[in-house]
This record gives C-alpha cells, structure tokens and sequence, in this order.
C-alpha cells in the first residue's frame, strides 16, 4: 500500500489538553451544583471513599477525561462558536446518558437504577448541559491558543 492510499489522521495532543483543561473548567460549576445537592460523597464512592473532598477530586479527574475526549472529537469540526455550543450541548446529554443513567449506577451496585429518571436525574441532566457548555465554549479558545 503507498502512503497515497493508506490515510491515518494524526493524534492532535493539543487538542487533548485544551480539552483536559477546558474539562476542568467546565466541572466547576457542575461541580458546585452536585456539592450543593449533597451529591460529592457518591462520587467519591466511585473510588469506595464516602468522602466529599475525595469526590471533588474524583469530579475533577473525570471532566478532565471526559474535556480530552471531546477535544478529540471537537477538532474534527468546524471551530466555530455555534458549533461549539451545539456540540457542548449534545456531549452534555451523551454524558448524562452514559455517566449518571448507566456507569455510575453500575458502578456503585445500584443496577436497579440503571435508566431510572427521577428528579434527582433530570437535575443532573441540566448540570451535564451546563458542563458540555463551558466545556466547549471554554475549549473554543483554548484550542485557538495552543494552534
């Protein structure tokens, strides 16, 4: 096979770290709203830890993982600011789904609750929305900055 034939597109890092960071920054206020539900002892049972401190590192450590995967989705679009908030949109409900209505009640023993939508969830889906948001429209910049 020549060269001409075979196309494997490059693995951007830049990308993947504005994506940590932007990640980060989109967790804070996600992360505000779940220690004012009480929600930071669950997440740090994730790691089996009852501890809000622990869960607020574990927040942390997961939007930084979840911001570098969207960054390694977002550079394959359009860089614009409608894009962005399209996407941040979408990313935000496609974690919702995968994080707060499959993983983490896996995770936790609580396979009854898998896809259980109750007001507990649908306050996790604004804070997912709110997270992909920030995440994308944080990344936006950051992007352009790294190029």
């Amino acid at each position: 096979m020549s060269s001409s034939t075979l196309s494997v597109q490059k693995l951007d890092v830049r990308a993947l770290w504005a994506g940590a960071i932007a990640g980060v920054i989109g967790g804070i206020p996600f992360g505000i709203m779940m220690g004012m539900m009480g929600m930071m002892p669950m997440i740090g049972m994730l790691v089996r830890v009852d501890s809000a401190f622990v869960g607020a590192f574990v927040h942390a450590a997961i939007s930084a993982i979840t911001g570098a995967i969207y960054g390694f989705f977002a550079v394959r679009f359009a860089q614009t600011w409608r894009v962005a908030a399209l996407g941040g949109f979408v990313y935000g409900v496609i974690w919702w789904v995968l994080g707060a209505l499959i993983l983490m009640p896996a995770m936790l023993g609580m396979v009854q609750m898998i896809f259980v939508i109750e007001q507990m969830q649908w306050m996790s889906l604004l804070g997912h929305i709110i997270f992909g948001e920030v995440l994308a429209l944080s990344f936006l910049p950051l992007y352009r900055r790294a190029k």
